[in-house]
């Protein structure tokens, strides 16, 4: 699949190359403490910092038509990673989106930019019909992201993906294009979000602090 170069203002994505790998490598070390509780990890294997054999992965799931890896820019550097990932077709015709953002490039409303242009190419370049964030609990950023940009909850999912070592529920956010007279980002930047989109029902976010050992007692 062609991974194009997307970009509003400063803001911008573009497809990631090996050659990325360094200075993608050098800021996942940096970000550490930062990104840590938040990266998906293997129950079956340690955390690796091998960036060229990722990149090389995401690539062939590119081009096998599954995903579409990019780049995050902010004035021409290098400011994090976003990924469309297990893009499906035909009846199915969805997608989800993973992103990272270094601690230095946060509050500069990177993170909306780029998801709100990475679904809309989804929605109107690649013609899929539905994409999905699915967000911890306790990620307060991310939470306000989907906010902002209108995705609509769905629900909380227990135990979802390994994350930091251990297995975390996900709060689940989507969009479908029947719901966008207008994308995403331009949607957003007129502040014409429908009331209520992104928000989490109370009784969600008390659930989502229940361990759930206790709550299959």
């Amino acid at each position: 699949m062609f991974v194009p170069s997307l970009a509003d203002g400063a803001i911008a994505l573009r497809p990631i190359r090996i050659r990325d790998s360094k200075a993608l490598e050098n800021e996942l070390i940096a970000n550490r403490a930062w990104l840590r509780k938040w990266e998906a990890t293997s129950p079956n294997a340690p955390m690796s910092f091998d960036t060229r054999a990722s990149i090389r992965s995401l690539q062939q799931n590119a081009r096998a038509g599954f995903g579409l890896p990019f780049v995050i820019e902010y004035n021409g550097e290098i400011a994090g990673q976003l990924n469309v990932s297990s893009i499906s077709y035909g009846s199915v015709s969805s997608a989800s989106i993973g992103y990272w953002v270094a601690e230095r490039f946060a509050g500069l409303n990177i993170t909306p930019t780029v998801v709100a242009l990475a679904t809309d190419h989804c929605f109107y370049s690649v013609g899929l019909h539905r994409m999905e964030i699915c967000i911890r609990p306790e990620n307060a950023p991310s939470l306000r992201v989907v906010e902002k940009l209108g995705f609509r909850y769905e629900g909380l999912r227990r135990r979802y993906i390994h994350i930091n070592g251990d297995w975390r529920d996900h709060f689940c956010f989507a969009l479908v294009g029947e719901e966008l007279p207008v994308g995403v980002l331009r949607r957003w930047k007129e502040a014409s979000i429908p009331p209520g989109h992104g928000s989490v029902p109370e009784a969600d976010r008390l659930e989502a602090l229940t361990p759930i050992a206790t709550r299959l007692r």
